[in-house]
């Protein structure tokens, strides 16, 4: 079955003048156009596309990798707006659509928005949405705490930054959580911090406790290596100071650095934190 929206792997059956005719295992057939056909590929062998439909309303696969698949969000620029709605710049040559009843707010011109991709029963066409709440579940998670996630940060909210957990659920990080510059649109890795008796659900970007000193202790010794073996930091440095140079809070910072104190891999400096040997 050839799904929209989605990679697909299909057999190339047949080269024409305008370029492969690629087919699933029912049969189904799509056209590969000349200029996605990459080089020394032949009859039977099997290739891996991005299937949409083009401007005149054919299913067509591509090679190019769009900026959004089926059922996922993504940070996404207003490159038109017409008498219909939005047009997007996903990365292939034909924009994706916004219908008016699904813009959150008036899309512009040049501007970025959150959006949903999914499949338009009515027209079934690739749309996308910017009323995301809609499209986000948490009546029943998949994740739970301490988990490992990946996420999209959204808008920021005076309680803290609204984030997309996995394509699938709704979170936020505290502000006064926040240890890291972050900015709309990026995907980061997280950690699920508490999930509340409304399945409402707390994120932080790094691991509590002390499952977080190892890998910040690593982080340390990185930017060791990379300043010649010093950095200078210190107890006394500022928690803004500790933020801005490692993206870490001040107290997970002391603690990494109390780890590799004990294991001799630092010397603790009036002016900052030499390493003690280079690898």
């Amino acid at each position: 079955m050839i799904e929209l929206g989605k990679h697909n792997t299909l057999e190339v059956r047949r080269e024409t003048s305008v370029g492969l005719f690629l087919s699933d295992r029912e049969g189904n057939e799509l056209l590969l156009p000349n200029k996605y056909i990459p080089e020394g590929i032949t009859v039977g062998e099997e290739i891996k596309v991005f299937v949409y439909k083009d401007s005149e309303d054919r299913i067509i696969g591509t090679t190019l990798t769009p900026h959004v698949f089926l059922h996922q969000f993504a940070y996404m620029k207003v490159e038109m707006v017409s008498q219909h709605g939005a047009f997007l710049d996903w990365g292939l040559e034909k924009q994706l659509f916004v219908p008016f009843r699904e813009q959150a707010q008036k899309m512009e011109e040049g501007k970025w928005y959150i959006i949903y991709m999914y499949r338009d029963e009515e027209s079934d066409r690739l749309v996308a949405s910017s009323k995301i709440n809609g499209y986000l579940d948490n009546d029943e998670l998949t994740v739970k705490e301490g988990d490992e996630v990946e996420v999209l940060i959204g808008e920021s909210t005076d309680l803290g930054i609204n984030v997309i957990i996995n394509n699938i659920h709704k979170g936020l990080i505290y502000h006064n959580e926040l240890f890291a510059q972050i900015k709309i649109g990026d995907r980061r890795k997280a950690y699920i911090k508490k999930i509340r008796e409304d399945n409402k659900i707390d994120v932080q970007l790094q691991k509590q406790g002390y499952g977080n000193i190892e890998p910040n202790a690593q982080l340390i010794l990185e930017k060791l290596k990379s300043n010649g073996g010093f950095l200078a930091l210190t107890d006394n440095s500022t928690p803004e100071e500790i933020t801005k140079e490692m993206e870490m809070s001040k107290k997970t910072f002391k603690k990494a650095i109390g780890l590799l104190y004990k294991q001799k891999i630092i010397e603790l400096e009036k002016t900052g934190i030499r390493l003690l040997e280079l690898e």
